[in-house]
C-alpha cells in the first residue's frame, strides 16, 4: 500500500469535518423546508457536519434553475447569502451538487483558458465535446463567493481516466485559488488511480435499496480501500428505492456507514433518508411509484438508534482523524481488510464480510433481514466487545448476538483508542479531556493526532501527536510528544486514562513531557 500511494501520490488530509455525518436534499419545497430540516437537526441534538444539495433536472426542484449551470433556484434560495449565513450560524457546511458532460476534460486551473465556456442554454452547446479546466472553473466563483463549503459532481461516467483525474485536481485546486489555505472538500461520482492525492472522496453510486446490495457493499468499501482510494462511502439506505425498504434496512446500512469514510444518507423518496423521517407519516415527496408500507412510516424505533450511531462517529473521531492521517502518511486505508494485520491467518484473509476500522477497532456489519446473531470471525489473540466490555479470546468464529440497535464492534487487546464527547459538529469546542482508553490483555502502541482541522497549518509545523505505549505485565502507560510534533493550545491539557474491563480511571496534565502511568 506505502508503495502504490508513492507511485501515485500520498492521499491529502480532508477537512475534519468531512468526517461528520453529512445529510443529503432532494425535492426541495423552498427556504422554509431548508432551514426547517437544519434546525430540527440541532433542535432533536441530532450530530451533523453538511447539508447537501441535489440540482433542478435530477429534481424538479433543486439549488440551481438547470443541471451544470451555476444560478440559484429563486425559488428555493431567494436570497442565497442569507440562507447560506443561517446554515453557517447552525455551524453547518454547504455542500452543492453539479454535472459536467462532454468526452474529455484537459488542462488545470493554472493554465489559461484557450477557449471561452459556451453560454449554456441549450442542450446542444452545453456539452462540448472536450472541455477545458482553466475555462469552466470560473464559472464556480459567484456561487463559491457566497460561502459554499464544498461540491458534489455527479455524471462523468464516459470520461477516460485522465479526464477523471483531471477533475479530481480541479476541485482540489481550484477552491484553493480564492481560499488558500482551506482544506477543499469535494465528493465524486468516478474514480481513477491517484485520486487521494487531491483529497477526492469517492461513492459507490446510484445503488439499489435491497439487503444484497448492503451485503455486497462490504467487501466492496475493502476492495475500495485496498485500490488506493481511502476516502468512499455509499448513499445511506440505497439510492433506488425497492420495496425491501424499510425502517429496519434504513438502520442497518446507517450503522455501516457510521464506519465509511464518507458518512452520507441520500436517495430518493429522501425525506425517509432523515433520521426521523420513519416516524414522519409521509416518506416526502413521491420520486417513484413504490408505495412504502403505511406502518413503516409510523416506526419509532429509527430515530432512537440513528442518533446513538451519529453520537458514536462523533465519540470515535479523535480515533478517526489519527487513523486517516495515517492513511495519509502509510497509504493504509482507514477501512481495512483483515489481512492487512493477519496476513499468515488463512480464515482472516478469506473473510469479506467484516473489516478493521483502522488498526485497533473490528467492524462486523448486520446485513440479513431480521437477524438475531450475527456470525463474525475474530482474529488471534484477546477481542473486546465494544458495547458489553467483555473480554473474548479470538482465533475462532462466534455467534453475536444481536437487536436491530447492535452491530456488532469488538476492539483489540492492547489497543489505545482515544475518543470524546458526543459533539454536534466536527469543531464544536466543548470542555472536557480527551480519554484514552487501554485494551489490556496484549503489549500495545498508539497514536493520538491533533491539528486545527481546517487549514494547511500542519504543514508547517503546527501539529500534535501523542505518541502512547502500553507494557501489559507492567500495567504500565506511557505518554510522550512524538518527533516533529508541538503542544498547541491549550498548551497544558488534562487527559482522563480509563482501562477496559475495569473501574480504575486516572487523570492526568499533558504539556509535552513524558507522563507513565501505572495501574
Amino acid at each position: 500500500m506505502a508503495e502504490y500511494a508513492r507511485i501515485t501520490g500520498r492521499p491529502e488530509l480532508p477537512a475534519r469535518w468531512s468526517l461528520g455525518y453529512m445529510q443529503s436534499h432532494r425535492t426541495l419545497a423552498g427556504p422554509d423546508e431548508i432551514l426547517g430540516v437544519a434546525r430540527t437537526f440541532r433542535e432533536k441534538r441530532l450530530p451533523i457536519d453538511a447539508v447537501i444539495y441535489l440540482g433542478t433536472e435530477f429534481t424538479p426542484s433543486g439549488w440551481n434553475t438547470r443541471n451544470g449551470e451555476f444560478t440559484w433556484h429563486p425559488g428555493n434560495f431567494p436570497d442565497p447569502k442569507a440562507i447560506v449565513d443561517q446554515l453557517h450560524a447552525l455551524h453547518l457546511k454547504i455542500v452543492l451538487h453539479t454535472v459536467i458532460e462532454g468526452r474529455r476534460l484537459i488542462g488545470t486551473v493554472d493554465d489559461p483558458c484557450m477557449a471561452p465556456e459556451p453560454p449554456g442554454r441549450t442542450a446542444d452547446d452545453r456539452w462540448p465535446e472536450e472541455r477545458h479546466v482553466a475555462c469552466y472553473w470560473p464559472a464556480h466563483k459567484a456561487v463559491s463567493d457566497v460561502g459554499i463549503d464544498g461540491w458534489w459532481l455527479d455524471q462523468g461516467d464516459g470520461y477516460d481516466a485522465p479526464s477523471r483525474l483531471a477533475r479530481h485536481r480541479m476541485y482540489w485546486e481550484g477552491p484553493q485559488r480564492s481560499r488558500p489555505d482551506e482544506r477543499p472538500f469535494a465528493l465524486h461520482r468516478n474514480g481513477a488511480p491517484g485520486m487521494a492525492r487531491y483529497g477526492a472522496f469517492l461513492w459507490s453510486g446510484d445503488v439499489q435499496s435491497r439487503w444484497e446490495t448492503l451485503a455486497t457493499h462490504v467487501p466492496v468499501a475493502v476492495n475500495t480501500g485496498l485500490s488506493g482510494i481511502p476516502y468512499w462511502g455509499t448513499d445511506i439506505g440505497g439510492f433506488i428505492p425497492t420495496p425491501e425498504l424499510t425502517g429496519e434496512l434504513y438502520v442497518r446500512w446507517f450503522q455501516f456507514g457510521a464506519f465509511c469514510p464518507s458518512f452520507r444518507a441520500h436517495g430518493r423518496h429522501w425525506h425517509l433518508r432523515l433520521p426521523w423521517g420513519w416516524d414522519g407519516g409521509d416518506g416526502g415527496p413521491p420520486e417513484t411509484r413504490l408505495v412504502i408500507d403505511p406502518a413503516e412510516l409510523h416506526n419509532k424505533d429509527v430515530e432512537p438508534i440513528v442518533k446513538r450511531y451519529l453520537e458514536l462517529r462523533y465519540q470515535l473521531l479523535p480515533y478517526t482523524y489519527t487513523a486517516v492521517k495515517d492513511t495519509c502518511e502509510t497509504g493504509l486505508p482507514v477501512m481495512r481488510a483483515l489481512w492487512l494485520h493477519y496476513s499468515d491467518d488463512p480464515v482472516a484473509v478469506a473473510r469479506g464480510d467484516e473489516y478493521l476500522w483502522g488498526r485497533d477497532l473490528l467492524v462486523a456489519p448486520v446485513v440479513e433481514r431480521g437477524a438475531s446473531s450475527r456470525r463474525l470471525y475474530l482474529p488471534r489473540g484477546a477481542w473486546y466487545d465494544y458495547w458489553s466490555g467483555e473480554r473474548v479470546e479470538g482465533g475462532r468464529e462466534i455467534d453475536r448476538a444481536v437487536d436491530l440497535a447492535t452491530m456488532p464492534l469488538y476492539v483489540r487487546a492492547g489497543a489505545l483508542m482515544p475518543v470524546g464527547p458526543a459533539r454536534q459538529y466536527a469543531d464544536e469546542s466543548l470542555d472536557g479531556p480527551l480519554t484514552i482508553v487501554v485494551y489490556p490483555g496484549a503489549d500495545g502502541a498508539g497514536s493520538y493526532y491533533e491539528d486545527d482541522g481546517r487549514t494547511f497549518a500542519y504543514r508547517r509545523g503546527e501539529w500534535l501527536k501523542i505518541a502512547l505505549t502500553w507494557n501489559d505485565s507492567e500495567r504500565r502507560l506511557g505518554l510522550h510528544l512524538a518527533p516533529g510534533s508541538r503542544m498547541l493550545a491549550p498548551r497544558s491539557r488534562p487527559i482522563v486514562v480509563r482501562v477496559a474491563g475495569g473501574v480504575d480511571t486516572r487523570t492526568v496534565t499533558f504539556t509535552g513531557r513524558p507522563v507513565d502511568l501505572q495501574f
